[in-house]
């Protein structure tokens, strides 16, 4: 049992009534309706479902069935009893579809007119529009020009004919494309002399509702280019948002919109300067922190013994390792460095003439922390453990200077 399709011939239809012909449920419980005749269009040909109501329940969805290709309303209830239904569109969800499907459809012809670029491929969802071109490069003069007669189509408000043919009388035309069918109707969808092609989806009665196109993206794909644009609304929205993040920085940057890109890019090139400098300073930093340490450090015999816990907002993980090979290539020593925050840390190294098993420490040391994800070798070994403070990880420091003395002495 199939239904009458009629968005087919009205895609402006927003309320409408029906029978149900036929109930469905899936394993999950979830129920589905046949109607005899609907508006409802289903995700198909790269477009998605509408949404909407039956009887003031909400359609979530809306599936081809593949047996006998009837449409499947599925519904937000676990039942439906009355026979004789009520429907309604989400007219928002519906126009949206319908502006980004005539759009794909122009600027598809217009890619062909001026680049010899067929779409062979199309995709429309919630959050993005895109084609598939035939080709792998454009040159941006052929997209500012294909964007430029498609904006021209729409603004010379077209009208749009939908008609119906045979496979023979479609293979006498200029299609654009032309589906792989061996039997039955095609459904042509005609922009006055510009683009005819067959398709099953919602359009508008005339280009100029379209509004505007705007292309947001390309992308290279393979031996493929995909091209993400915006129709109507969505270009609308897309301007909106753009506009503000460019209003926005102008004003923090005290800079006018045809200096922003210079100014951004000025800005980068002092950061890395920036980071740079910072970098060398952090380095120096940390060989006076080395040199500190050394001249506090325990003498076991002729070994210098250097045990520190940092905090997070001291030192970070990466520096702790630099600290650590300084230490151990500033003559016989052995460093236990900890530390302590979000995430605690545990660092042990030593030269290679100094003693001791930096694998066995760490073991027993990470117990203290709680934790056992950590290990290494005979001169250097890590591991870290949950957040805690400096007490505890100075508790672990001090549990493997007390193994390691057991091992020198």
């Amino acid at each position: 049992m199939t239904s009458k399709r009629l968005y087919y011939q009205n895609a402006y239809t927003t309320h409408f009534e029906a029978n149900i012909i036929e109930r469905v449920r899936n394993n999950n419980g979830q129920t589905a309706v046949v109607l005899d005749q609907t508006y409802f269009y289903p995700t198909s040909g790269g477009q998605p479902f509408d949404t909407g109501t039956i009887n003031n329940i909400p359609v979530t969805d809306v599936t081809i069935r593949e047996k006998d290709e009837a449409l499947l309303h599925w519904l937000d209830t676990t039942s439906l009893w009355d026979d004789k239904i009520a429907g309604q569109l989400n007219w928002p969800r519906r126009f949206d579809h319908m502006q980004q499907h005539t759009g794909q459809h122009i600027l598809s012809q217009a890619f062909i007119q001026i680049a010899q670029a067929e779409t062979i491929g199309f995709h429309l969802s919630d959050n993005s529009l895109t084609i598939d071109l035939n080709t792998s490069q454009l040159s941006p003069s052929q997209v500012e020009a294909a964007e430029f007669l498609a904006n021209q189509i729409i603004w010379q408000n077209r009208p749009i004919h939908i008609r119906s043919v045979t496979l023979e009388q479609a293979q006498k035309l200029a299609l654009r494309k032309l589906p792989p069918v061996r039997q039955g109707t095609l459904r042509l969808i005609e922009i006055e002399k510009f683009d005819l092609t067959a398709c099953g989806g919602t359009h508008v009665s005339q280009t100029g509702a379209v509004g505007i196109i705007k292309i947001v993206k390309l992308e290279r794909q393979n031996n493929q280019l995909r091209v993400e644009f915006a129709c109507g609304q969505r270009a609308l929205h897309d301007y909106r948002l753009k506009n503000s993040l460019v209003n926005q920085l102008t004003a923090e940057l005290t800079t006018g919109t045809d200096d922003l890109l210079p100014s951004v890019l000025r800005t980068r090139e002092e950061l890395k300067d920036a980071r740079r400098r910072l970098k060398k300073q952090q380095e120096q930093l940390l060989y006076f922190e080395a040199d500190t340490l050394l001249k506090k450090g325990k003498m076991v015999g002729n070994t210098a013994v250097i045990t520190r816990v940092f905090t997070t907002e001291e030192i970070d993980p990466g520096q702790l390792r630099v600290l650590g090979s300084h230490l151990s290539q500033s003559g016989q020593v052995i460093a236990l460095l900890g530390l302590a925050g979000q995430k605690s840390q545990l660092l042990f190294c030593r030269s290679q003439d100094a003693p001791g098993e930096m694998n066995q420490l760490i073991k027993s040391a990470l117990q203290v922390l709680g934790s056992a994800a950590g290990g290494g070798s005979a001169m250097m070994a890590q591991g870290g453990g949950p957040g805690t403070d400096k007490e505890r990880v100075q508790q672990a420091i001090d549990k493997a200077e007390r193994l390691l003395l057991g091992q020198i002495r």
